[in-house]
């Protein structure tokens, strides 16, 4: 069976990349369209699967107009809903790096065809099939809990009931992910496991025959995990139970690793691209850990201890995939599982489904234990909170090549088969060894690394010198928030420095930033440094005189100092050196902060290579850099316009003296400033001075050794990712 599933593994693989590369490419712009259950309504925004009248499935995007358009959307189950519609298809937008999320892999993981906006959507007809019976069942336990529990459990019980984690909040989700219980904010195989045997002993209870109560679990089930919201670790469990529950009535005798095998197989022939899903690819791994490590399991008869074995082998089988998808681990997961595991499955799990039931039937009681549990349950995430704030329990590795996770994988199942011997210092050995080759491997790099990032309308760039010694961050993006309606505003505000920044940096395995630049007082260019500094230690930051005096500063320096962090004022005719590289800071002359003009300018050379980072320097500072440094700045390699390519910036004098070999415009898509000015470009164009865009080819990494330099953009690490899948 072993067998069959790396068969079926590979043959899918291959099989799945035909079909994405082969799909229908186009799509009418008036069509018929039926929305699943996959879908989220947050602002302005319906975003979720849809089918269109010819099966082919989508993404679909529809901005509402309104705010009574809006709540009627929020009233119903838009499952088996129909609407004949008007739009148009549009392209995935491009990731910010090749660590971000891919909206382009995401589309693909669950096997649609792209983006449609919808223009126009005029209601047909309801399909009444079963998945959308148990759709709007669905949705009527998710409204049920919305207006029955009180605000704080909420978001806990729908993620736990019928696995909508829409909710969460983000400081929470940050919470457990930091303690490595994230699987427990979530229904899991355990979970499944713990419903069956409830309604299992319950229906014993009622005097209902042991078969007839089996069958009646076979048939609850599969209606169970499409209610709990179909996730890959549901049906997974699902099946398996199903499986082995059959073969009892057939009187033959199917192992767990059978079940679990013939599980995959059936998952990823009714829908190949799901291999490509992080969840299925975690859930079986974690399963296959427990299933094929029974002998370390039965090693003892300490419940403690075995709950230990049990996270350990888990955690230690996962860990490669993990540290790819996420490049980081939890290290205080292996003690923190040992009590939660049994908190979430004995007490919190249970005690929402009685809640649940008993608002349904008995709502008195259901508001007793409420005003009970709400307490606890509050204490319990006080405790959560604390936890997570002991600093260094994540280990970041960045994202390790597939070489190293496989060295790693097969480390592992050494481990396993050395523990197996009692033979434990070879045993470590074979853990450790591959992960210390992980650990290391991201400073391995003997030339300097510069990376402008792609935070939208705003600016952001990594520089990382030789293997590692020093990394700087000059800004950290951050967006200009505009006040509107509050219907149209998100649950949960899009934050530049934890959605781009700190993915780029722990991709990059960057565990600590020795200088963080903040070039001048403007929210696109400093409002991601707390989300930064939350996640990412900082030895030292660096910033304009009296900058940090400004109201967009407050929250930043308030957590400098709460952090210890040294706050440091800096001025034109400030250097230092690194080896044979060298710094300076050319701007500003004064200690009075005026604004754009007193950016921060960094200028590095590097051999015969030199670089110039201007911030949002205007005209009048550009002219005082000739004026001032002239001799420094003549003949740039790289050049970071300033102000996002404003038109008020890059003076023809300026370019005329830098005559920079590359320029980098860091700006947002059809950003409402339409920067670059098409001025600019064209004076950069009639310059004959090659430009780069972030909008356009996303962040954009420099490659500088001694003898030469070299450019790679994201746009041409997904076009290469996509010639070496043909």
């Amino acid at each position: 069976m072993i067998a069959a599933l790396a068969v079926i593994s590979f043959s899918t693989f291959f099989y799945t990349s035909h079909i994405l590369q082969h799909r229908e490419k186009s799509i009418p712009k008036e069509t018929v369209l039926t929305w699943t259950d996959s879908y989220t309504i947050n602002g302005t925004k319906l975003r979720g699967f849809a089918y269109l009248e010819n099966g082919t499935k989508i993404y679909a995007v529809q901005t509402f107009q309104t705010e009574q358009e809006k709540k009627k959307y929020e009233k119903i189950s838009l499952c088996g809903l129909t609407f004949h519609v008007k739009g148009k298809m549009v392209p995935p937008p491009l990731p910010s790096h090749q660590f971000a999320f891919s909206m382009e892999n995401y589309i693909e993981s669950h096997e649609a065809q792209g983006i449609y906006e919808i223009e126009q959507a005029v209601f047909r007809k309801k399909e009444n099939t079963i998945s959308t019976i148990l759709a709007d069942q669905r949705f009527r336990v998710k409204k049920q809990i919305e207006e029955t529990f009180p605000e704080s459990l909420i978001a806990e019980a729908q993620a736990l009931i019928i696995g909508e984690q829409e909710n969460v909040d983000p400081d929470v989700n940050r919470a457990y992910q930091k303690l490595g219980i994230t699987h427990l904010f979530a229904i899991s195989g355990l979970h499944v496991a713990l419903v069956s045997l409830l309604v299992f002993e319950i229906l014993l209870r009622l005097r209902v025959r042991r078969e007839h109560a089996t069958i009646i679990i076979m048939i609850i089930l599969p209606i169970y995990a499409c209610i709990a919201g179909g996730a890959p670790s549901v049906w997974r469990s699902v099946l398996v139970v199903e499986m082995v529950m059959m073969s009892k009535i057939f009187s033959s005798k199917l192992s767990i690793d059978d079940a679990l095998s013939l599980s995959f197989i059936a998952l990823v022939l009714y829908q190949p691209s799901i291999i490509f899903q992080i969840g299925f690819q975690l859930s079986y791994l974690a399963t296959i850990a427990l299933v094929f490590s029974n002998a370390i399991l039965q090693s003892t008869q300490s419940f403690i201890m075995r709950s230990f074995y049990m996270t350990t082998v888990c955690q230690l089988l996962v860990y490669p995939l993990l540290i790819y998808h996420f490049f980081e681990m939890s290290l205080s997961s292996f003690l923190a599982n040992i009590l939660f595991v049994p908190l979430f499955s004995f007490v919190i799990l249970p005690m929402n489904l009685i809640l649940f039931v008993l608002t349904i039937i008995f709502r008195p009681l259901a508001q007793l234990l409420f005003f009970i549990y709400e307490p606890f349950r509050e204490l319990i995430t006080k405790l959560i909170m604390l936890g997570q704030a002991i600093p260094y329990q994540m280990w970041v590795t960045g994202r390790p090549s597939v070489l190293l996770c496989c060295i790693a994988f097969l480390g592992v199942l050494c481990a396993f088969v050395y523990v197996e011997k009692r033979r434990y210092l070879v045993a470590s050995l074979y853990i450790f060894i591959p992960a210390i080759m992980i650990y290391i491997a991201p400073s391995l790099h003997s030339d300097i690394r510069i990376t402008f990032l792609s935070v939208g309308q705003g600016d952001s760039a990594v520089i990382e010198l030789p293997f590692r010694k020093k990394v700087y961050v000059v800004d950290t993006g951050g967006l200009l928030r505009f006040d509107q309606e509050s219907w149209k505003q998100s649950k949960t505000e899009y934050e530049i420095g934890r959605r781009i920044v700190v993915p780029y940096l722990k991709g990059r395995g960057i565990r600590e930033v020795d200088i963080m630049m903040m070039t001048h007082a403007d929210a696109d260019h400093v409002e991601g440094a707390e989300e930064v500094i939350e996640e990412i230690p900082v030895n030292e930051i660096h910033v304009s005189p009296n900058s940090w005096k400004k109201s967009i500063m407050h929250e930043v320096v308030d957590l400098v100092k709460k952090e210890k962090i040294p706050l440091k004022e800096k001025i034109a005719g400030e250097r230092w050196q690194e080896g044979d590289i060298h710094f300076e800071y050319l701007s500003p002359a004064d200690t009075q902060y005026e604004g754009n003009n007193d950016s921060l300018v960094l200028w590095m050379r590097y051999g015969h290579f030199k670089m110039l980072l201007t911030g949002d320097l205007e005209e009048p500072g550009e002219l005082q850099l000739i004026k001032n440094k002239s001799r420094l700045i003549d003949h740039v390699s790289l050049l970071k316009a300033g102000h996002h390519g404003s038109k008020t910036s890059s003076a023809e004098p300026f370019l005329k003296v830098t005559r920079p070999a590359l320029s980098i415009f860091s700006t947002g898509l059809n950003n409402r400033y339409k920067h670059p000015s098409k001025e600019v470009v064209e004076r950069f164009q009639r310059l004959g001075l090659p430009t780069l865009n972030t909008a356009e080819v996303g962040s954009i990494e420099v490659r500088v050794s001694k003898k030469n330099w070299e450019i790679m953009t994201t746009s041409q690490l997904i076009e290469m990712k996509k010639a070496l899948s043909k």
